[in-house]
């Protein structure tokens, strides 16, 4: 391995240390807590090496909201695929969605509330959150109905699972109708 490429994957090392930190960091305190002084002082580098990675904390808010994009993508895609038929798939898909949000709520926050510079439905959005949507679009283009736009129809199911994530962790729906609403959604939504 030459000296070039050894200083490239300990680039690589600390940029995953850094959004992994910064990642737990706000599971466990919540985005607040995340500085670039913290963050430094947890991985053990100088906050100037931090900023040789990322210019801020917006920065690392849009590398944690990537990371999480891919995670979700490929656990919506395993529940899909585990599910027999459209109606079991769409079912799978809205659970999973929403045990991602609840699970992990400092990466949803990074994904969908928090300002990580990151572009969504234009032309330099990143290939992470369009590979997000192409999973949800998979099953749910399936189910969208005749004459109606698959695409269209996975963002209003989207926006239906993000407000009952986000209401639902704010405490504003009681989080054991949870299933109840899944199905009504499934049923009242897609045509299966």
């Amino acid at each position: 391995m030459s000296v070039q490429e050894r200083k490239q994957r300990e680039r690589a090392d600390r940029e995953r240390l850094i959004v992994a930190t910064a990642r737990e960091l706000a599971e466990q305190q919540g985005w607040d807590a995340v500085t670039t002084r913290r963050l430094a002082e947890r991985i053990q580098y100088s906050q100037p090496v931090l900023y040789s990675h990322f210019r801020g904390k917006r920065e690392i808010i849009g590398a944690v909201a990537l990371e999480g994009a891919a995670e979700m993508a490929s656990a919506v895609r395993a529940a899909a695929s585990a599910a027999d038929g459209p109606r079991t798939r769409v079912t799978a898909l809205a659970r999973t969605y929403l045990e991602f949000a609840e699970r992990n709520p400092a990466v949803y926050d990074a994904m969908f509330q928090l300002d990580g510079g990151l572009a969504f439905a234009h032309e330099d959005t990143p290939e992470p959150l369009k590979d997000a949507f192409a999973a949800l679009l998979e099953s749910l283009g399936e189910v969208a109905g005749d004459g109606v736009h698959p695409g269209l129809f996975t963002e209003v199911f989207w926006a239906a699972l993000h407000g009952l994530a986000t209401l639902t962790r704010a405490g504003r729906l009681p989080p054991e109708e949870t299933g109840r609403r899944v199905e009504l959604l499934v049923d009242r939504l897609a045509v299966v």
